[in-house]
Formats: structure tokens, C-alpha cells, sequence
């Protein structure tokens, strides 16, 4: 759901010259700007290697949701592909930012009894140490899709068809912690182009990021 809003993003944004999309699935989307390459094992990519050169930045989306998981299959998802992805890019890339979507209540001690905080956690400080130009870590909230984007996972799917229609009351009582999938993908655009003052970006620094020039 956070991929197909941060693409449409970053097909709106003139500044954004070339986009490709590493995809498990074919998306059927089209535009000029997009190069598309459907790939099966997010937890190899040496068989794409070469073609994950000469980028700026790497809007990692790319989540699943914890419920119903064990520990070491979250952590597979979660914690490998990102690693997998982040570590082959750091190589070919070292002039890179990545951008790295985490959640609200991430552990970054990796020692809280919250099993997927530990996991993003854990994450998070593994990107961290690679020798990206930049790394940032956006740990977002309530999340709001638009523009007819929906989730893949019927679960997912279930619930915001419940708490969608209460957008706006959410967005009145936690400003902070609720978003779009178009302001979110917008300031990951933002960072990753003009960086943040800080490699943590919290929910609530999604508005000040946008209103940043």
C-alpha cells in the first residue's frame, strides 16, 4: 500500500527524473519514467546486482504486517529483504540515500517485549551502519490511503475498510500521528533529496518535512 502511494508521488514530482520499481508481482503500471523489473527473491539480488546501479536514493516500502507471524518469519520479511536489498545498493551505490519505512513505537534497543518493534529496530540500526551518503528511518502512524490505493492483504484491507471512513475524526484528535500515503511519500521524496535534520523521522515530522523549503 505505501509502495503504490510513494510511486505515484514520485511520478507527480518533476524532480524525479527515473524511477525503478523492484516488484514481486507486475503492476501494470505505465509511464515514461518507470522501469519495472519483477523479482522473485527479495532475499538474493545478485542476479539483478548490475541493474541497481547509478541511483540517488532507494525508497525501501516493503512491510508486512506482524499479526499471526512467528518472530524469525517477521524477521525474514522485514529485517532480510531490507538488509538484503540495502547492502547490495551501499555497493554500487555509495553515494546513495535510503529511506527506509519503519513504524511508530520501533524499538531501536532491540530488547523491548514488543516483537516487531524489536525486528524494525533492529533494522533500522543495520541500515544505519552501512555506508549510505545518508540513511533515514520514517516510523509513520495511522496511515491513509488515497487516490483508490489499497492494501494487498485482505486483513489490512478489513480494517481500514472500518477506520477509513473516520479519517477525518483521527486526523482532528492525533494530528501527529496520522498521515497519507500521498503526504508520506512526498517528504520521503523530500528527504531523500535534500536530507533532515535528523535520521529518525517520526510522525509527527511528516508536516514539518513537507512545510520545510
Amino acid at each position: 500500500m505505501i509502495g503504490q502511494g510513494v510511486l505515484r508521488e514520485c511520478l507527480r514530482d518533476p524532480e524525479v527524473t527515473e524511477v525503478l520499481s523492484i516488484v514481486r508481482r507486475p503492476t501494470g503500471v505505465r509511464d515514461r519514467k518507470v522501469r519495472e523489473i519483477v523479482h522473485a527473491d527479495f532475499a538474493d539480488f545478485s542476479g539483478i546486482e548490475r541493474e541497481l546501479t547509478g541511483y540517488d536514493a532507494c525508497l525501501f516500502c516493503l512491510g508486512v504486517s506482524s499479526a499471526g507471524m512467528s518472530e524469525a518469519d517477521y524477521r525474514r520479511v522485514t529485517y532480510d529483504y531490507a538488509l538484503a536489498a540495502a547492502t547490495v545498493l551501499a555497493r554500487r551505490n555509495p553515494g546513495m540515500t535510503f529511506v527506509f519505512v519503519s513504524g511508530t513505537g520501533t524499538d531501536a534497543t532491540e530488547k523491548g517485549r514488543v516483537m516487531w518493534a524489536r525486528v524494525k529496530g533492529a533494522t533500522e540500526n543495520a541500515i544505519r551502519r552501512l555506508p549510505f551518503r545518508a540513511a533515514y528511518m520514517f516510523r509513520p502512524g495511522y496511515i491513509q490511503p488515497l487516490d483508490g490505493i489499497r492494501s494487498r492483504t485482505p486483513m489490512t484491507r478489513a480494517l481500514y475498510a472500518i477506520a477509513g471512513p473516520l479519517y477525518p475524526l483521527w486526523k482532528a484528535l492525533f494530528p501527529s500521528h496520522v498521515t497519507t500515503t500521498e503526504e508520506l511519500g512526498r517528504a520521503m521524496i523530500r528527504v531523500a533529496a535534500r536530507g533532515f535534520d535528523k535520521p529518525i523521522v517520526e510522525s509527527r515530522d511528516i508536516a514539518a518535512v513537507l512545510r520545510s523549503r
